[in-house]
């Protein structure tokens, strides 16, 4: 007979029907709980495709019309009063599955951050624009948003016949684009966007923290939280602060020295 640590490492993996058979006759309570535990997992991970194969439902519609690649974009930092605006854009292989996969607003910092990796593991092309707070401030964030967005797309190693976009209206030669709202709940393409967005920003912050401990950048990713209006009334605005966005604009500062925007791809830098 089987012992239970055996059986609980079989049914880890991928047993077969006849072993499943084997351990549903066997009547040790040990045994039975590992057996519903793994059905359990299963349905669970049948419901999870299931809604990941509906957030594939628009890159089906452009691959049934002939797309061979679908872009999607989003981007992570249009609000904080502090830091960049990172904008990304990934094209993922047709076929595929990644666990747990949507609007990274909706997940924990920890399931954002090994989402971060697996896409980058699958992905067929990722890019990634960091756009100065200079800019920022010079084009407007919608301005600035667009203007990103349509960069982040051409510096694509592949390049797509289509990219669906969370929310904003852009264009490229060449390439159809649709904008979708709260796209990065209805599409895998730009939830996987979004993932590599709001990760690379969270990272940048994280660093600028250590470097301005004032203003607790690392928990409040640049938002105007209570401790961070404080700081900025107690200490003023660094060169990360957005001189367009208050309380900032009505200290009159300097405008930030520009050093542009900054496009690289996290899949060439691993």
């Amino acid at each position: 007979m089987m012992k239970i640590s055996e059986a609980k490492e079989l049914l880890a993996g991928a047993p077969t029907e006849a072993q499943l058979a084997v351990l549903a006759g066997d009547e040790r309570s040990g045994v039975q709980k590992l057996v519903a535990a793994y059905y359990k997992r299963q349905e669970k991970l049948h419901l999870e495709r299931e809604r990941f194969a509906a957030m594939l439902d628009y890159e089906r519609k452009y691959y049934g019309q002939g797309a061979q690649y679908v872009a999607g974009i989003d981007e992570a930092g249009r609000g904080p009063l502090a830091g960049p605006l990172v904008i990304a854009a990934v094209i993922l292989p047709q076929e595929v599955f990644i666990s747990g996969l949507n609007d990274s607003k909706q997940l924990s910092a920890a399931k954002r951050e090994q989402l971060y990796d697996e896409v980058l593991a699958k992905a067929l092309a990722v890019s990634v624009n960091v756009v100065s707070v200079a800019n920022i401030d010079r084009l407007n964030i919608y301005q600035a948003t667009k203007q990103g967005m349509t960069e982040v797309l051409k510096h694509l190693a592949i390049k797509p016949q289509v990219a669906l976009v969370d929310a904003m209206p852009i264009m490229s030669a060449g390439i159809e684009t649709v904008s979708l709202i709260h796209g990065d709940a209805l599409s895998a393409s730009i939830a996987a966007a979004s993932i590599i967005a709001k990760v690379t920003r969270d990272r940048m912050m994280v660093e600028l923290a250590e470097q301005y401990p004032q203003y607790g950048l690392a928990g409040n990713k640049g938002y105007g939280s209570r401790e961070h209006m404080q700081a900025i009334a107690d200490f003023g605005a660094t060169k990360w602060h957005r001189r367009s966005y208050e309380p900032i604009k009505s200290m009159q500062l300097p405008p930030v020295a520009d050093e542009g925007d900054k496009l690289f791809s996290p899949l060439a830098s691993k």
